[in-house]
């Protein structure tokens, strides 16, 4: 019988997601380099599994519409992994077909599902 371990790394950083898209829209799609390296950089720490922030970065920068698949993926498959169901799966991705609108629903989607880990994972700590 084989199990998959459980999610033991360091927790991630919740995000605010309203003053993520104004940070995007200021910097001019720069806070966007650095959203992407954090979330697939907690991920891969904390689950142990995905691409990490470096790699994960520079797919984002040469072949961007691979990450419009790749971070949900990998936050679905670490969901899983800590015995929940997956919120969506790498075919999110799709929202990007809808121009403008389908990339807030997309981010919106996934920091609100980051922000929910993260927050019931850090409760869970301090009640134990």
């Amino acid at each position: 019988m084989s199990t998959s371990p459980a999610n033991t790394g360091p927790l991630g950083q919740p995000r605010g997601i309203g003053f993520g898209i104004l940070l995007f829209i200021v910097t001019l799609g720069f806070y966007g380099w650095y959203w992407v390296f954090k979330t697939q950089d907690e991920v891969q720490v904390h689950s142990d599994q995905g691409v990490g922030g470096v790699l994960g970065l520079v797919i984002y920068i040469v072949i961007n519409p691979v990450t419009w698949f790749l971070i949900p993926s990998e936050v679905g498959k670490m969901f899983k992994r800590d015995g929940r169901e997956a919120p969506f799966s790498g075919w999110l991705g799709l929202w990007f077909l809808l121009p403008i609108v389908g990339a807030f629903v997309w981010f919106i989607k996934v920091q609100r599902a980051l922000n929910g880990y993260w927050g019931s994972r850090a409760a869970a700590v301090i009640a134990a």
